[in-house]
């Protein structure tokens, strides 16, 4: 300070400001070379070439911020097969929704209000000749949905955790008369035995992902579906849990899925045989999601087996009831004609006894014996006049 009193003895006011000058502008540059660094500190996965379009950045920072166990995890698996097993609340009423189908699918769908939460949807969709690593694959691709999903508007995958399989991404979906709804969430891939797939997927925040006044942020997102294929059948299932809270009325949300989900799951369908065709070779969202994809824990098969048994138990119980019910049927019409062949014969022999030879009695005798030789067609005779 005393060079500097001293200089300004020498030289004049104008010196003193050219150092007032300096040292405001070495102070700024400090400012901004601190503030830099710590944006650095905070987003160290964004690299000048970032953007909230970028379209997949791979890393596996340990960032506290960006810690996937805030993201899908195992433990979200876990609570997934065992809701999928159907071991759900025995307090929440589910109450069937949908139960449509034609040559190419089957869908059913019920729901359930918990006592904290939005509605909860578990459907079932069977597809015809479909593999379950086709299905996995029309499910996965987000670019391709883009094409047949018109709500879909805009898509980018944030971020890609090799190490842990986990993606992020974002979606912004236009619906009639509302403002658009944005999705930011984080989702999980894994492969079980027999061709069987699980997917979850749950809300979460992201720095490439700012939150935006001109969209509605859904705060509340968890979907988990598994595909496997059919015991028996060129077909393969999709049963998925979904639930979310877009911040719309309940009552309208329920009745806009219960009118309008059987056309989307049409227009899905057509979707995914145009899929089968074209897509020969894997690429973009698809083929990420397929290479970061990894196994159901050892802990967790004897779940998934137990599933699969209960499931072609299923279909053995459903043939056995139909089994059973023919018999039962084919059983209760041998007894009507057994009961009705003996009500005619005890008729013609009372006539007989009578001693009636008119011509009455020989035509109902005729009537007789001609009911007797249609009743012994049986129901094949039936079957292959209608055919």
């Amino acid at each position: 300070m005393r060079i500097v009193w001293t200089m300004m003895k020498m030289y004049g006011g104008w010196v003193c400001g050219g150092v007032v000058a300096v040292l405001v502008f070495t102070v700024m540059l400090l400012l901004v070379l601190l503030r830099q660094r710590k944006r650095f500190v905070l987003h160290p996965l964004l690299t000048p070439s970032s953007s909230p379009s970028t379209s997949l950045s791979v890393s596996d920072s340990t960032n506290p911020n960006l810690r996937t166990s805030k993201f899908v995890t195992d433990a979200d698996l876990k609570c997934l097969i065992e809701t999928l097993d159907e071991k759900l609340n025995e307090n929440d009423k589910w109450e069937d929704v949908i139960d449509k189908r034609n040559q190419q699918l089957c869908y059913t769908a019920k729901c359930c209000k918990p006592k904290n939460g939005p509605l909860r949807y578990l459907s079932v969709t069977i597809f015809n000749d479909i593999s379950s690593e086709m299905l996995r694959n029309f499910y996965m691709d987000n670019d391709y949905r883009k094409q047949w999903d018109k709500t879909v508007i805009e898509y980018n995958q944030l971020q890609a955790y090799e190490s842990e399989g986990v993606e992020v991404g974002r979606t912004i979906k236009k619906f009639p008369l509302l403002k658009p709804r944005e999705y930011v969430l984080s989702w999980k891939l894994w492969e079980g035995q027999d061709k069987t797939f699980y997917c979850f997927m749950k809300e979460c925040e992201h720095p490439l992902a700012p939150r935006q006044k001109k969209y509605v942020r859904v705060e509340f997102f968890r979907s988990g579906w598994r595909i496997r294929e059919v015991p028996g059948r060129n077909a393969c299932e999709i049963t998925m849990l979904h639930q979310e809270d877009a911040g719309l009325n309940m009552e309208m949300a329920k009745v806009a899925f219960s009118k309008g989900i059987w056309n989307y799951v049409c227009k899905m369908d057509s979707a995914l045989r145009r899929y089968s065709v074209v897509s020969c070779h894997l690429s973009g969202s698809a083929a990420i999601s397929t290479s970061l994809m990894q196994k159901v824990p050892p802990c967790l098969e004897p779940i998934t087996n137990n599933i699969s048994r209960a499931h072609s138990g299923t279909l053995q119980l459903r043939d056995q009831i139909a089994d059973e019910s023919r018999v039962l049927t084919t059983s209760r019409w041998s007894s009507r004609k057994l009961l009705a062949n003996s009500i005619l014969i005890l008729g013609g022999a009372f006539c007989l006894s009578r001693g009636h030879s008119s011509l009455g009695a020989k035509v109902a005798m005729a009537y007789i014996l001609t009911k007797l030789t249609k009743r012994g067609g049986g129901p094949k005779s039936n079957q292959s006049k209608q055919s």
